[in-house]
């Protein structure tokens, strides 16, 4: 099986249930996020100017929304890129396995919500870009 590129990474829209006292918006296993969710954590208090991100997974798939705000995704295959801007909490932009992401352009109070398809484990993390294009090749 080769490796994932930038183009294999798409923006889902989720459904997004209209109530006069607010919407809401469900997200299940492997219904609207193409895979089981096993971690969920959430970025915010993002000061101006900073970036997030800026590596790759050797196996873990995300599922990226912007809850609130919005933020810049940037993708990378070592070959493509590709930038997705993220505004809307009923999107979400799923990133496999071997596709760098770097996150930028945070709006003021901007939450970045992550939902992983394993639990939290260093060794999966490639941080160094140089090692991924080796990686990628």
């Amino acid at each position: 099986m080769s490796a994932a590129t930038v183009f294999d990474c798409n923006v889902i829209h989720l459904p997004k249930i209209y109530n006069k006292a607010g919407s809401i918006t469900p997200v299940q296993n492997s219904v609207e996020v193409p895979f089981d969710v096993k971690r969920i954590f959430y970025l915010y208090d993002i000061p101006g100017g900073e970036a997030r991100g800026g590596h790759a997974h050797h196996t873990l798939q995300q599922f990226v929304i912007a809850a609130s705000g919005s933020f810049d995704i940037t993708i990378d295959d070592g070959r493509s890129k590709k930038t997705i801007h993220l505004n809307r909490p009923y999107m979400g932009l799923h990133i496999k396995p071997l596709v760098w992401d770097y996150m930028s352009n945070f709006s003021s109070g901007a939450i970045v919500l992550v939902l992983a398809s394993d639990f939290y484990n260093e060794l999966d993390y490639i941080r160094d870009y140089e090692q991924f294009k080796k990686i990628r090749r």
